[in-house]
Order: structure tokens, then sequence, then C-alpha cells
């Protein structure tokens, strides 16, 4: 009957009824994000160490986008800047061997795992000292060392990958976790579902990170989902889930840990939505001419990831000015070397063309 009396209140022009939403602004949504008030405190070295591992990344990303701007990265190049509290926090839970996959916006995990900027660089620029030696560029790139596993440019491609390494640390029972983010719009995508399916049926150690930026490739969530709780779409799996303000590292970290330990502990997968917020376009072609420079401006004021923490550090540790400004140039110093190295170092070779395709049996 409840079906029913839905269905009569629908309106007869259909016409009518298939107009989308009007979008909700930024602001809207961001007001639904949990308040950070009830979020362990840091200590100073933990706020110290996210500033730094937040800026590193920062700065890394202006330095890409001027790059892009003068020719010397190609293809497509897509910005992390606003959202570096996601993956600092979640890296701040993990442990050593837990692995990382993610989609195209991604130089950020690369760095947060590990990578070395110089690696990262040279890959945006197609040289040889890349870490996939030229031939991947900003979307295809990996590290078995640091345990990074793409960097993919398919959408929602690499949640059934994420999964997949789930599924070899259960098999092996290793107690190692797949961290798997993917965002708002690759969240429509019917391989996540599948991979829900899989994952809590066989109670498989991954967290589901859904970077939930507010905008897809140019549309609002409201406008593109019909569910825009992103925390509830494994409730049919019996997946548990969160919304996280993902602009509060402390949160997300605190958030990380419940949902790690979870997957560690053999109860199965966790969905973590992070709600956060992109400052650039899409990608570099994207003058995200969606929103207003108001909105953005409002989200740079009021909820920068990096600027709580540095509001921190200078109120209640009394951290000097001057020792923030110190930090700051160092990182400027690590990010102007890699760039330096990754306009010099050579472009590979010809016969890398043949490299990486094939893996050869084991002989014996």
């Amino acid at each position: 009957m409840a079906v029913a009396a839905r269905k009569s209140k629908a309106p007869a022009d259909s016409k009518a009824a298939a107009k989308p939403p009007r979008a909700r602004s930024a602001k809207s949504q961001a007001e639904r994000a949990p308040a950070p008030s009830n979020v362990t405190p840091f200590s100073k070295d933990e706020d110290l160490h996210a500033y730094r591992e937040m800026l590193l990344i920062r700065r890394f990303e202006e330095k890409a986008g001027q790059m892009y701007g003068m020719g010397l990265i190609g293809g497509f190049c897509h910005l992390y800047i606003g959202q570096e509290a996601v993956v600092i926090g979640m890296q701040m839970a993990s442990k050593d061997g837990d692995q990382v996959i993610t989609g195209y916006r991604d130089h950020g995990h690369m760095l947060a795992c590990g990578m070395e900027s110089r690696g990262v660089m040279a890959e945006l620029t197609g040289r040889r000292g890349g870490y996939s030696r030229g031939k991947g560029g900003s979307m295809h790139m990996f590290s078995r060392e640091k345990n990074f596993y793409g960097g993919h440019g398919i959408v929602g491609a690499q949640v059934s990958l994420g999964t997949g390494l789930a599924f070899a640390d259960w098999y092996r029972d290793d107690k190692t976790v797949s961290m798997t983010y993917f965002g708002d719009g690759a969240a429509n995508q019917g391989q996540v579902y599948e991979s829900f399916n899989m994952a809590q049926l066989w109670k498989l150690p991954v967290v589901y990170v859904i970077e939930n930026n507010r905008y897809a490739m140019g549309t609002s969530v409201s406008r593109a989902s019909a569910q825009t709780d992103f925390s509830r779409r494994g409730v049919s799996f019996g997946i548990p889930g969160e919304q996280v303000d993902g602009m509060d590292v402390r949160a997300v970290r605190e958030a990380a840990t419940r949902a790690i330990e979870h997957a560690r502990s053999g109860q199965g997968p966790y969905i973590l939505e992070m709600q956060t917020y992109r400052y650039r376009g899409h990608s570099m072609s994207d003058p995200a001419k969606y929103r207003s420079k108001d909105e953005v401006q409002r989200m740079r004021e009021e909820h920068d990831p990096i600027e709580q923490v540095r509001a921190r550090l200078l109120r209640e540790f009394n951290i000097a000015e001057d020792e923030l400004k110190a930090i700051d140039a160092k990182v400027r110093e690590i990010v102007n070397d890699a760039a330096e190295f990754a306009t010099h170092d050579p472009e590979p070779d010809v016969s890398e063309l043949y490299t990486d395709i094939l893996l050869e049996p084991a002989q014996g």
C-alpha cells in the first residue's frame, strides 16, 4: 500500500517528473558534514606531521599545475588541492603493508604513501626517472615497494581491483587491509556494487573511501545521485558506513582507525564517505563554471584542511610563526627540486615501449 501511495503522488506530466532537481550549493552540502567537536585531539607532533604532509601535497599540486600550464606536463592532470586531509588522515591510521589504490586524482595518495616527489613529478613529465619510467603519466603510476597500486583512469575500475587486493589479503591471512578510494561520481558505477557484494560475502578486509568532493566531472551530487548519503551505499549488502568531515584531518584519522580495525579484525568491508571539496576544476582543462567563485572562496576561508591545523599549532601549541614558515620553505625546496629533476631527466629510450608487457614464466 505504501508503494501505491507513493506512485499516486507522482506528477502526471512525464516531462515534469523527469526534470532534474536544482543542485544544492556546496555550503548546504557542507553543513551535512558531522561536527568535529568530539574528535580526539592531536598531539603537537601529530599536528606537525599532518601539517607537513598536507602542505607537501598542496605545494606539489600547485607546482604541477604551473608546469602543466607551461606545457611540461601533457595529457590529463587532476589536482588534489583541497582534499589533502583525507589521504593523510587515512595514512595516519594505517599500518605497514596496507595497500592503497585510487582513481586518477592520485598525486596526493602517492606522496602520502611515501613515494618520492622526484619520481612522481618525473612521471608527470614523461621522464625515465618516473615511477612508471615515463610511460604512465599522471593517471597510471605504481609503486609495489610503497604498496601503491595506482592511479587508474577508468572511472570506478579501481574499486574492483582494490577488492581483489583485499581478496589476496584474506587468502594470505596476513592481516593487511586494502584502502580503496573513489569519488562520488564513480560511486554510481555498477562494478562498485558487484565489489560490495563480493567483499561482504567473503568478509574481505577492505575500506572503501568515497571522496565526495561535491561534484563529479561537473555535475553536483544532488543532480546525479538519488542517494546522496554515500555512507549508506552498502546498506543492502550489510556493509556499515559513516560520513566524515573530510576537511578535518583529526576526524578522518579517528574514523579511519575504526574502519581499518573493523576490516583487519575479519568483520569485512567498511565504507567511509569523506565530505571534502576540490578547489580546482575536475582537471586542468575544466574552468569549473558550474559553481561560483564565492562558493570556492567560502570553502577555502571556512574549511581549509591545512589552515585548520596551522591555526591549532599557533593557538594551542604556541608554535612560532617563523617555525611554520621554515616548514613551508623546506617543502617548497623539495617540490622545486622535484620540478628541476623532472625537467632535466632524460626521456625514456624507445626500447621502453616493449617492457612491462608480458610476465615471463619462472624457469624450472
